[in-house]
């Protein structure tokens, strides 16, 4: 726990970056945007009908919660350069892992913070049960994940962080 007993949340400085440019393109531009929009949209009469208004003031809602949520993560992040890796044979935060399953599937995620997370791309958090199982595994190692499909069991076949 970081002090005043918050949670750290850690983040790579790519995804603090990217967090970083979607708060100031929210602020800079899209919510000075739709505020004009809005202020438009009041002056054309009667509010309770109005569809511009009405979306309006949802959308801006929408956008200050997010703005105050990415304020949160940039407040609270904890900047991780997974390329200062001291230890590079094993599985930390910011590795980018080839793991082959029981089927010899391979599957090559990246260990990264929580809030930047997109599984998708193969980015994982790293609290979640994949990331939590191979932490501190190293090359040939096999270590088992409690999936909601079931339990599967992943060889660990390749360890890279970035710069090496």
């Amino acid at each position: 726990m970081a002090a005043g007993g918050k949670r750290a949340r850690y983040i790579t400085p790519e995804g603090f970056a990217r967090i970083r440019h979607e708060y100031e393109t929210l602020f800079g531009t899209e919510r000075p945007k739709l505020v004009e929009t809005i202020a438009w949209a009041a002056g054309n009469g009667d509010r309770s009908e109005n569809g511009d208004y009405i979306y309006g003031r949802k959308k801006l809602r929408e956008i200050d919660r997010r703005l105050g949520y990415l304020s949160k993560v940039m407040k609270q992040a904890k900047i991780v350069d997974p390329a200062r890796a001291e230890r590079r044979d094993e599985v930390r935060f910011g590795a980018t892992v080839t793991l082959v399953d029981e089927e010899d599937r391979t599957r090559v995620l990246t260990i990264v913070g929580d809030d930047e997370a997109e599984a998708g791309d193969g980015r994982v958090g790293w609290s979640s049960p994949i990331a939590r199982a191979i932490i501190g595994a190293r090359v040939g190692e096999e270590r088992s994940v409690r999936l909601p499909a079931g339990e599967m069991f992943y060889e660990i076949e390749k360890i890279a962080y970035p710069g090496g």
